[in-house]
């Protein structure tokens, strides 16, 4: 220019959409993740149909979601079959369905940061829809479906690995109910200490109220628990009173005292060995599911929303 002045320069990165820093944010999530996505696929698995509605009918997340829950539950029940030889099938589900609901999805999620990189309509950003239990388990499953497409069964199951194998681990530690508050009352018993007992107090706004649960014994203050609703308050602070008193008490019984499912020991540490499964026998078991409709236990669908609005997996 002629005074030399130097010319403006446009935001970086911005989208056509409006979205500030897109490409920047999904770098960000790529590298959470440890994968680089087909750009059009990422910002797919990231819309949620709020969004999609409110800016001219956009293709929304809901189809990887589907594909996303699949995979999930085929490479989870491929673990449990294998590290839990002698449980039953009834057994194995229920253990599916300590891992594959939308609360456990959701805490994946929320390590993930995942709720900051949802595309939300203006209507579910307004009621804290970034961190609704529901909105960040279904967009964790496009994602997971995402990697599944862009980077095949074996990125996909790999991933899972990573993120799952923790709660598979702690599936394994839970009582017959397969929760913690059924596995405290298990341990409490056994230990001769009382029956346990919960405080629920709740603060915020109706749309997002947060819900905090003490758990007591005997009178004494044994865990706390924060959720988005009085139930997930109830077993956070049930797990935190487990681990206590399972560590103040320890057992002559290893396995009465902790609870634990019949033959449901050892946890995701053996999951490891699941990993080498050829790709093409869990690529005929994926397809073959879905050839023939199977209905998929371990899919968050049927869990129900709680009085938060958020869902919630059903009784077992």
């Amino acid at each position: 220019m002629p005074d030399g002045t130097a010319p403006k320069k446009r935001s970086p990165r911005a989208s056509g959409d409006g979205t500030p820093d897109q490409a920047s944010s999904h770098t960000l999530l790529e590298g959470r993740l440890g994968y680089t996505l087909e750009p059009a696929l990422a910002v797919r698995a990231l819309t949620h149909r709020s969004y999609a509605y409110e800016n001219g009918g956009l293709p929304t997340n809901e189809r990887l979601e589907f594909l996303g829950d699949a995979v999930l539950s085929l490479v989870v029940t491929d673990t449990l079959y294998r590290v839990h030889p002698d449980l039953a099938e009834g057994q194995l589900a229920k253990l599916r369905a300590a891992v594959v609901n939308a609360r456990a999805l959701a805490g994946v999620a929320r390590g993930l940061d995942l709720g900051r990189f949802v595309r939300l309509g203006r209507g579910e950003e307004g009621t804290g829809g970034r961190d609704k239990n529901s909105i960040l388990a279904d967009t964790l499953e496009a994602v997971l479906g995402a990697v599944y497409i862009d980077r095949g069964l074996d990125a996909a199951s790999e991933l899972i690995h990573r993120l799952f194998d923790p709660l598979i681990e702690a599936s394994s530690n839970l009582g017959a109910g397969l929760d913690w508050k059924t596995s405290l009352q298990e341990l409490t018993a056994t230990a001769g200490i009382g029956v346990p007992e919960y405080g629920v107090t709740e603060e915020g706004p109706d749309h997002e109220k947060t819900f905090t649960a003490t758990a007591r014994v005997g009178g004494e203050a044994y865990g706390t628990g924060t959720g988005r609703s009085k139930k997930e308050a109830e077993q956070k602070a049930a797990e935190t009173a487990w681990h206590a008193i399972r560590e103040q008490y320890g057992s002559k019984d290893e396995d009465a005292s902790t609870g634990s499912a019949p033959g449901a020991r050892g946890g995701a540490a053996k999951g490891s060995e699941t990993k080498s499964t050829g790709a093409a026998v869990r690529h005929q078991q994926l397809a073959g599911a879905q050839d023939t409709g199977t209905p998929n236990a371990g899919s968050t669908s049927g869990d129900e929303p709680d009085a938060s609005g958020t869902a919630e997996p059903a009784p077992l």
